[in-house]
């Protein structure tokens, strides 16, 4: 079980069934869940600055597409704080994109652990339980 989690979507259903989804499989004990792209780099980038990685949210479940930033934007940022989050906060895509060019970008993106199609499924989240 993780301890902290952050889904990142400008959608409040699917951050609402994610967590669902999280609580059901016990995946982590908190869930913290953010519309506004930019508060939750805010709360990430504060916690990748500070002296302790237990601050920093395990897994990032990210929307791509999402206005004011996107979920590539997101990334982007982090890029500076790469050292600081590898092997700390793991960078889940979750998006309804089908696009290829979406999922090879993604898997060639040293921050971006995994690439999942929305919604969110139990046999998805057993499977990142067993990589961690």
């Amino acid at each position: 079980m993780y301890n902290k989690v952050y889904i990142v979507d400008d959608d409040e259903v699917s951050i609402f069934l994610t967590e669902a989804m999280l609580e059901a499989e016990r995946f982590a004990t908190e869930c913290k869940g953010f519309q506004d792209a930019k508060m939750a780099l805010q709360n990430l980038l504060e916690s990748a600055r500070g002296s302790s990685a237990d601050a920093l949210p395990e897994v990032i479940f990210l929307d791509l597409n999402m206005p004011f930033l996107s979920g590539w934007d997101f990334i982007d940022a982090l890029a500076p704080y790469e050292q600081a989050l590898k092997g700390h906060c793991r960078i889940y895509i979750l998006t309804s994109s089908v696009d290829e060019q979406e999922r090879k970008r993604a898997n060639s993106n040293s921050l971006v652990a995994g690439f999942l199609q929305k919604p969110l499924e139990d046999e998805c989240l057993t499977q990142l339980k067993k990589s961690s």
